[in-house]
């Protein structure tokens, strides 16, 4: 029996003339990887400390731990942070599932902080105002997940200063944000949080094939992510609980998973590195071209916060209220081969989640935000001349 190959969701990226985001490979990627194939070691090898060295340093952070995917760094996030039943996560309903989904997979529950719809970014005022519901009414979260929507970081000092006085854990999650920053410091430096997320899928800002990795400044939450990562299992002698019995020993000590990324992967990734602030660079003369181009269209850009440097994973229009409905304009510049998308279905939309609660009430700026934005394409690779094609395809698509 012969079974069908079906399209997975890169392959119909392709298909489109030009997509909304793709990854840029060059020659020096290759050979990288290539120099890992012809070694000894695929796996757990030197590439990936290497790449975890590279990664902290650029970060200013103390210590990075690659995984094989930013879902797995978020779930040895929450574990590490002790994340477990009778907990509540809060985090953006503007992010994709995974954000809330590895908390779940902890047992705990998960609530949601409404964003500024001229932003995407959580909205500090909602935060402030719900943690005083919740202080009074003794439901204080454990962790809260600020997502830095589109690359563009949060107001982190602010969320900071809330975290000090409720007394919650704070996760960035940077998926799309690695080469950002705000005035205070890089993102993943973790100057106002415990622990950082990054995301090396094919479409973000560095690839290595899928990764992610998890960066922080507490030495003991970075063992214990690098413990998770492998089964729960240390070779550390300090760390048994009985006698070794010689020098092949090894203990698991907790339930752990298996999320260690390849060495191929961390090639990938380190070569890549060495091209991030070329790239985020490339991406904000790109926007900026946009910003331009888009003026005269009843279309308004994604706000910029000024409090730093937005990494530019996405470029995202809000539709304004004479545009043609969102739908059509979608459908129209699909046909017309530009790879458009919407980022995000809000979470509290997901059948799983609006289930448990329903807060679509409770949330307008995330509603309002959902009905008008669309992502238009942006990449280091995308030339002037489709760009042009993108604005001139959306100035008809927009028409009613």
């Amino acid at each position: 029996m012969v079974l069908p190959v079906l399209p997975c969701p890169e392959a119909r990226i392709a298909n489109f003339m030009i997509p909304y985001g793709r990854q840029s490979i060059n020659q020096a990627d290759i050979d990288a990887v290539e120099v890992v194939l012809r070694s000894d070691f695929l796996t757990q090898g030197p590439a990936v400390p290497r790449f975890e060295a590279a990664l902290a340093a650029q970060a200013g952070a103390s210590r990075a731990v690659a995984v094989n995917s930013a879902t797995s760094a978020l779930h040895l996030a929450y574990l590490a942070l002790g994340l477990g039943d009778g907990d509540t996560l809060w985090t953006s309903p503007i992010t994709f599932v995974a954000t809330a989904n590895a908390a779940r997979l902890c047992g705990a529950e998960v609530d949601f902080v409404d964003i500024d719809p001229t932003t995407g970014n959580m909205c500090v005022e909602a935060l402030a105002a719900k943690l005083e519901r919740a202080e009074m009414a003794g439901t204080r979260p454990k962790i809260v997940v600020p997502v830095h929507f589109a690359g563009q970081p949060c107001d982190m000092v602010a969320i900071a200063e809330l975290s000090e006085r409720y007394g919650f854990h704070v996760v960035e999650d940077a998926a799309h944000a690695i080469g950002a920053g705000d005035e205070t410091a890089r993102t993943g430096a973790c100057a106002h949080s415990d622990i950082t997320v990054y995301s090396f899928h094919p479409v973000k800002i560095i690839t290595t094939g899928e990764g992610g990795a998890a960066l922080t400044n507490n030495e003991k939450l970075a063992a214990n992510m690098e413990r998770l990562r492998s089964h729960g299992i240390t070779r550390n002698l300090d760390e048994f609980e009985t006698p070794s019995d010689g020098g092949w020993s090894y203990q698991q000590i907790e339930l752990g998973l298996n999320y260690r990324m390849t060495d191929m992967a961390a090639a990938l990734g380190l070569s890549q590195l060495s091209r991030l602030d070329q790239n985020v660079a490339r991406r904000a003369e790109l926007a900026d071209r946009y910003d331009e181009l888009l003026s005269g269209l009843p279309v308004t850009p994604l706000s910029r916060t000024g409090k730093g440097i937005s990494a530019w994973h996405l470029y995202v229009v809000l539709l304004d209220d004479e545009s043609a409905p969102r739908k059509d304009v979608y459908d129209r510049m699909r046909t017309a081969g530009i790879g458009v998308q919407v980022h995000y279905i809000p979470v509290h939309h997901q059948p799983y989640y609006a289930r448990q609660h329903n807060t679509y009430n409770t949330l307008p700026g995330a509603e309002r935000y959902y009905s008008r934005a669309l992502s238009i394409p942006l990449y280091p690779d995308l030339s002037e001349e489709d760009q042009d094609t993108v604005v001139r395809e959306l100035g008809q698509a927009v028409l009613r």
